[in-house]
């Protein structure tokens, strides 16, 4: 198995994930390649909490311009995971 930190790239900071946090809910952009189950597993090793749920969404890259050439941002790979209940919060989103 690959190391946690190499399937966990950042965490997603938005109002919609702050708001999420409410409901135990935290967003992380994720390796490509990973799977729900290597998502659980480097979560729970990374942050010692208990995962209920992970939800993944593949986000299509963003067509950019920069005047008459066009581009696109690289594709990637969103998850958002759901604590147990009772399970204590993830300290990097603390205090946000």
């Amino acid at each position: 198995m690959r190391d946690a930190r190499d399937i966990i790239k950042k965490p997603l900071i938005s109002e919609k994930s702050t708001m999420m946090m409410e409901e135990m809910k935290y967003a992380f952009q994720v390796d490509p390649g990973a799977n729900k189950v290597e998502i659980k597993k480097a979560i729970e090793e990374l942050f010692k909490v208990k995962v209920k749920d992970v939800n993944t969404i593949r986000m299509q890259g963003k067509m950019k311009r920069m005047g008459m050439f066009t581009g696109r941002r690289p594709s990637w790979k969103k998850a958002v995971v759901t604590l147990e209940e009772g399970s204590k919060p993830i300290e990097i989103f603390e205090g946000l």
